[in-house]
């Protein structure tokens, strides 16, 4: 007989879902911005890490614009939180191709290649967290409760 696993306190699965999905919107957000810089102004952003042109940088904005819009508009955004930890895959790659010594730049492309680290382990973060969700099924809902019930002298 499989046993189901002990459920924490109902209004805890809800702070605990709502701080997820809030985490998310946030990643959501900053992935927008990110992504409008990149797209803004893709040659700063290059020479400001060593590289020479910024197609590829318009191109990562781009993809950031997009994960940024999947996560605010789904209803699961576990499917475009996953889609930033691709990004930064490409991102950690593309930013360690810069670290060499012969890059003017190197101490900015090590500075951005923090920055996504950290990006990172808030993107894995997340995605377990809503994985885990996803699994426990959505919190109780108690709309439909009005309060306790009185009886005696003082009900109403």
């Amino acid at each position: 007989m499989q046993r189901t696993p002990r459920r924490e306190h109902p209004s805890r699965d809800i702070h605990h879902a709502r701080g997820t999905l809030n985490l998310a919107r946030a990643l959501g957000w900053f992935s927008l911005a990110l992504g409008a810089v990149e797209l803004a102004a893709p040659g700063t952003v290059a020479r400001s890490l060593g590289a020479r042109r910024g197609g590829v940088v318009a191109t990562f904005g781009a993809r950031e614009v997009a994960a940024g819009i999947g996560i605010l508009a789904a209803r699961d955004p576990t499917p475009w939180v996953k889609a930033r930890i691709a990004g930064d895959v490409l991102d950690i790659a593309a930013l360690a191709s810069q670290l060499g010594p012969g890059n003017a730049r190197r101490a900015g492309a090590m500075v951005a290649l923090g920055a996504v680290l950290g990006a990172t382990a808030l993107d894995l973060y997340c995605a377990a967290e809503l994985e885990a969700e996803n699994r426990r099924g959505p919190p109780p809902d108690y709309g439909d409760r009005a309060g306790i019930r009185r009886s005696g002298p003082l009900a109403a």
